[in-house]
C-alpha cells in the first residue's frame, strides 16, 4: 500500500495498492496532464535525489524550496511569531534534514495553504511536526486527494491564525483562494503572502490574476475587482509570491491597485 504522488502537481493521494486512475487536480483546466501522460511517484522514491533549501527573506520569514523542482515548483514560507510558527503553502518533498532545520527554527504550530495546487504532501508535514492542524478553505474541500482528521476547513472570508496572522479568502484562481496577512512583517509595515492567487510577475512591480496559469485562461474583471475589494482595509508594504524572487518589497498596496486597474483596462 502506497500514498502515490502525482509528478505533475505534486499532490499525494490516499493509500492504495495500485496507482490512481487519474489526478483530478491535473485534469481540471486550471492544471494539465502532460503530453507524455500521467505519471506517479512516492515520497519515499524522492528521498536521496532531492533536497530542500532555505533562504531568510527578512526577520521572522524563511523561504523553503525543493531542488531539483518537484511538481509545480512553488516555494513555501515559514513565518515565526510569538505564538509559534506557521508554514504557508506546502511542498511535496520532505525529509529528516528539513524537519531538523525547521525544529531548530522553532518548529511548526500550523499549516495554511492558499489553494489546491499546493496541497501536496500536507498530511506528511503535519505528522512530522506532531499532528499540527492544516487550515484550508471549505470552498476547495473537493480537491483534497488525501482526506485526514488533521485538516480543518474554515468558512467565510477571514480566519484568524496564530498571533496577528489572518487568512483572507479573495477567490480568483480557486473559489477558496486564500492569502495570508502578516501585519508585523516588514518592520510592522505589513506583509501579504499571496501564493499565486496574486501572481507577482517578472518586473516585480505588478501582479497578475489568472483562472489558469498553464493554460492561460484569464479571470473576469468582476473576479479581479473582488480580489481587490477583499484586500481593502489591510495594510502591507511587501508581497511574497509563490516562487523564488517573485516578491514586491515596497509599496505593494499601490502595486496591487495599479495591477488591478491595468488588468481590467486590458480586458476592456
Amino acid at each position: 500500500m502506497e500514498h502515490y504522488v502525482c509528478t505533475t502537481c505534486g499532490s499525494q493521494f490516499e493509500q492504495s495498492n495500485q496507482v490512481p486512475e487519474s489526478c483530478p487536480i491535473c485534469e481540471d483546466e486550471r492544471q494539465y496532464v502532460p503530453a507524455s501522460g500521467q505519471q506517479w511517484t512516492t515520497l519515499e522514491k524522492l528521498q536521496g535525489s532531492y533536497r530542500n533549501t532555505f533562504q531568510k527573506k527578512e526577520d521572522g520569514l524563511y523561504g523553503i524550496g525543493t531542488t531539483p523542482t518537484v511538481g509545480i515548483g512553488q516555494r513555501a514560507l515559514l513565518i515565526q511569531t510569538a505564538a509559534g510558527n506557521v508554514l504557508w503553502d506546502c511542498l511535496t518533498f520532505l525529509d529528516e534534514a528539513t524537519v531538523d532545520i525547521i525544529k531548530a527554527l522553532g518548529g511548526l504550530e500550523a499549516i495554511a495553504i492558499s489553494h489546491p495546487h499546493y496541497y501536496t504532501t500536507m498530511v506528511e508535514w503535519s505528522k512530522a511536526f506532531g499532528d499540527i492542524p492544516i487550515y484550508l478553505h471549505a470552498a476547495d474541500q473537493e480537491w483534497v486527494m488525501r482526506p485526514d482528521k488533521r485538516i480543518h476547513f474554515w468558512e467565510g472570508d477571514t480566519y484568524p491564525l496564530l498571533d496577528d496572522l489572518t487568512l483572507i479568502r479573495v477567490g480568483g484562481h480557486f473559489e477558496g483562494g486564500t492569502v495570508l496577512h502578516w501585519p508585523s512583517g516588514a518592520d510592522s509595515k505589513g506583509v501579504l503572502l499571496s501564493g499565486d492567487i496574486l501572481q507577482v510577475v517578472a518586473d516585480r512591480k505588478h501582479l497578475s490574476f489568472m483562472y489558469s496559469y498553464p493554460n492561460q485562461i484569464p479571470l473576469s474583471a468582476l473576479k479581479v475587482q473582488q480580489i481587490a475589494d477583499r484586500l481593502d482595509g489591510y495594510s502591507y508594504d511587501c508581497i511574497y509570491g509563490a516562487f523564488w524572487n517573485r516578491n514586491i518589497l515596497q509599496d505593494a498596496e499601490s502595486a496591487v491597485e495599479r495591477s488591478v486597474q491595468r488588468y481590467i483596462a486590458a480586458l476592456e
